[in-house]
């Protein structure tokens, strides 16, 4: 039988800033439906590693393919049309227009349909209702016609999470979900992830080890822009070096207690 083509396959990717090496010689394979979690200390290169899987910033070497596809030197707009679509940590939406036109920008946009305020959209009824559709998935109805500007947080993050699934992603990388999220909303991420198509391989970074317990099958770990080890999230996150490294000494009776409730 033939092997399944892995939806992201990154072969050694290395990135440097002047003598600084921010990203080395690293490589990562996503298959269709993975479950992936990135997770190493601050300043680590996790960042910067997907801006080189998306192409925001050109790598020094190595290869990129998206479902056998080399993809490499292809520019960022290319690889989101291709399924490549991502999530930043800082919000970047409308604050101004609603939920509801944030995301039906996102989702004319994908249909190559542009978008113009003259034009009433009611004739785009498809549009219309993808639109509703992602609303709906993420529990978004009671925000849907809001501003931006006047939700909370937590629920900014799943109208991003909504963009990038207007985009019809195949490979979703989510750039610190629950960066600036109050605990008492972590809820709403948690299911806008439960009910991710599960046919799109998914790469998140995340520092809240209460989410990448929950969401990842598998757990990289990324250190001084190289990986250090990967594998099932309790046993990477069982090992000592790992402790030492993310955690640090300080952290690591926290961070057992917390591996041993979810055992």
């Amino acid at each position: 039988m033939t092997a399944r083509v892995p939806a992201l396959e990154a072969t050694g990717l290395s990135k440097h800033f002047g003598a600084l090496h921010v990203t080395q010689n690293v490589s990562l394979s996503l298959p269709s439906g993975a479950r992936t979690a990135l997770i190493g200390p601050n300043g680590a290169g996790k960042t910067t590693l997907v801006n080189l899987l998306t192409g925001v910033v050109k790598m020094d070497a190595g290869k990129l393919c998206l479902f056998g596809e080399d993809v490499t030197g292809v520019a960022t707009a290319v690889r989101t049309r291709k399924g490549l679509v991502r999530t930043f940590q800082i919000s970047s939406l409308f604050a101004q227009l609603s939920v509801f036109e944030n995301l039906f920008i996102a989702v004319t946009q994908a249909a190559g349909r542009s978008f113009s305020f003259w034009r009433p959209a009611g004739r785009a009824s498809d549009l219309l209702e993808r639109t509703q559709a992602i609303v709906e998935q993420l529990r978004l109805q009671s925000d849907a016609h809001h501003k931006v500007s006047e939700i909370a947080y937590g629920r900014q993050r799943l109208v991003e999470i909504g963009i990038a699934l207007a985009l019809n992603p195949k490979v979703l990388l989510l750039d610190e979900p629950a960066a600036g999220i109050p605990s008492n909303e972590l809820d709403l991420l948690h299911r806008a992830l439960d009910v991710l198509p599960a046919d799109i391989a998914v790469l998140m970074i995340e520092h809240d080890m209460e989410m990448v317990r929950r969401f990842a099958s598998e757990v990289a770990v990324l250190v001084n822009g190289a990986l250090l080890m990967s594998g099932k999230p309790a046993d990477v996150m069982s090992h000592p070096e790992v402790q030492a490294v993310y955690l640090g000494a300080s952290g690591k009776k926290r961070f057992d207690e917390g591996a041993a409730a979810h055992v």
